[in-house]
């Protein structure tokens, strides 16, 4: 499985085990993980700033998970209040993985965890980063939705006349 918390479910050993989690991947400024000979770890130092390009990390998180996954293991996600840089790392990979739209990953992962909040800044990535992925399917979605607005505001003027 997968799973997103803060800090506090990163250290409790017991539920992590219970709930078979194998692998610990920490989206924060933290150096050193908690139980290093317990569960493989995967530490990306990074702030929860605006500013931060958390996006560069996206494919080496996803490797991680992937391989947890492929091992029959459970991963946490987490940074220190699971709300916004372990959040993005989730959110992104639903988006690659499960072909979800960032709107639909960011409803997913509230509804199990409603106090979830990317950063402007992450949210931003999120939305390059859905871009990039659906490459040319959005930016049809995009000339669709324009043609559909001229459309009707081209049939209102004839309706005028």
């Amino acid at each position: 499985g997968l799973f997103l918390g803060s800090l506090g479910d990163a250290s409790n050993k017991g539920a992590l085990k219970s709930s078979n989690v194998t692998h610990i991947l920490t989206v924060a400024n933290l150096s050193l993980p908690l139980y290093p000979n317990e569960f493989a770890h995967k530490i990306i130092e990074v702030m929860d700033r605006e500013d931060t390009n958390l996006m560069q990390y996206f494919d080496e998180c996803f490797s991680f998970i992937d391989e947890a996954k492929r091992l029959g293991g459970g991963v946490l996600v987490h940074c220190f209040m699971g709300i916004s840089r372990s959040v993005t790392v989730v959110i992104a990979y639903l988006m690659k993985k499960h072909g979800m739209r960032l709107s639909q990953a960011l409803e997913h992962v509230k509804r199990r965890r409603p106090q979830a909040s990317p950063n402007s800044g992450f949210i931003l990535q999120l939305q390059q980063f859905e871009k990039t992925l659906r490459g040319k399917e959005y930016e049809k979605t995009r000339l669709d939705r324009s043609a559909l607005v001229c459309r009707s505001i081209f049939s209102f003027f004839n309706k005028k006349q």
